[in-house]
């Protein structure tokens, strides 16, 4: 029961002290422009320094945040230590600072694990021999060689043709029979198509001429004429043989035509050609130096390889920050001063250490390796500096 009370008043000044140690240098800084800007700004210089101070907050929030997870770890790590007094003081030494004297502030800083880089001379081949074979040389001259000797061949000298005409029967005389067809004719005549006849008709009689027979009167008191009517014919044309059909013999005379020939004038004969022997001009490869082999050895060969140790793990310290008691106006001036003359924008060099100055203090120590935070200065940067406190 005892452990525990112990426990939770050292949890709760853990929690006290890492307050204390993010609020340090911005408590300085606080105070430091508060007093500067009641002297020497406006009532709009001073909204701008809430605003400010709001933001810094507002950072300080996930800060705390952050350090809260660390306090978590930090009680765990307190849980498996046991309940023993030695193992109580070795917590208290590292969960407050070392010989901390008054006036000194400090922060909990985190080292990153250093590393250490080194080069390494392997071997990449055994140094070994090759056999290089230097190929035979030849040459190319100019040789008269025969391509056939001297010969005789037998010539046929051809005949000698002429042409003859003459006059050949190509089909003897002979008779056919030949066929005289029959010759037709056309005949026409009248043949009677309706015999004359009478027939009555209403009028006066000149309208029909002489063909009136006789005439009569009936009863609706017309005049009717008894007409005669012609008889009628029509034409018959008809086709009728006027010749009947014949024969006759006709005679075929014979036929001949001239046809030239091709004949021998002189018959062929044979003669007897020399042949000389032919030569040539070729290109003949001659060997002029035998191929030959030599040894060639083949050094040893090396190549560097960089290897990168682990040379101490991440840890956490604590690190001497400045703080109230001696960052004045000119402590402050003349930081400000120094790393505006290395290029750093700290936002006007006016003694006051505002946002602006801790980010080019935040530069400056990551480009020399010094562990930095959001809200304070590290000593090592003013040491880095010749900046006296």
């Amino acid at each position: 029961m005892f452990f525990k009370q112990e426990k939770t008043m050292l949890n709760k000044s853990v929690v006290t002290g890492a307050v204390l140690s993010m609020f340090v240098v911005t408590g300085c800084a606080t105070q430091t422009e508060t007093g500067s800007a009641s002297s020497s700004t406006s009532t709009a210089d001073y909204d701008r320094q809430i605003n400010t101070q709001e933001a810094e907050i507002s950072s300080l929030e996930s800060r705390i945040n952050s350090r809260e997870s660390r306090i978590a770890q930090l009680e765990a790590e307190l849980a498996r230590a046991g309940s023993s007094t030695g193992s109580m003081n070795s917590a208290n030494d590292e969960l407050f600072p070392p010989n901390a004297q008054p006036g000194e502030c400090y922060a909990r800083v985190l080292f990153p694990e250093q590393y250490r880089t080194s080069e390494e001379r392997q071997l990449v081949r055994q140094a070994s021999e090759r056999f290089e074979v230097i190929p035979a040389r030849y040459e190319t001259v100019t040789e008269r060689v025969l391509v056939s000797e001297a010969s005789t061949r037998l010539e046929v000298v051809p005949a000698v043709y002429g042409t003859a005409e003459e006059r050949v029967l190509v089909r003897a005389a002979s008779t056919k029979i030949v066929e005289v067809p029959a010759t037709y004719k056309t005949e026409s005549e009248q043949v009677l198509e309706k015999a004359a006849h009478t027939v009555w008709k209403k009028g006066a009689p000149e309208a029909f001429g002489g063909s009136v027979v006789s005439q009569s009167v009936n009863g609706t008191g017309e005049l009717m004429c008894l007409v005669e009517v012609p008889a009628t014919y029509r034409t018959v044309t008809r086709t009728v043989i006027d010749t009947p059909a014949t024969t006759r013999e006709i005679e075929i005379p014979a036929e001949y035509k001239t046809v030239t020939r091709r004949v021998v004038t002189t018959p062929a004969t044979t003669r007897e050609v020399t042949i000389p022997a032919v030569y040539d001009d070729v290109q003949v490869t001659k060997l002029v130096e035998p191929a030959k082999s030599r040894r060639i050895e083949i050094p040893e060969e090396f190549r560097t390889v960089t290897k990168r140790e682990k040379v101490s793990d991440a840890r956490l310290e604590w690190q001497q920050v400045l703080c109230e008691v001696n960052a004045t106006n000119s402590v402050v001036y003349e930081l400000q001063k120094a790393l505006d003359a290395k290029g750093y924008n700290v936002g006007g060099i006016d003694g006051r250490l505002g946002p602006t100055t801790i980010t080019a203090v935040n530069q400056y120590a990551k480009s020399l390796g010094i562990p930095q935070g959001a809200n304070y200065v590290p000593m090592d940067v003013l040491e880095k500096l010749d900046i006296d406190f």
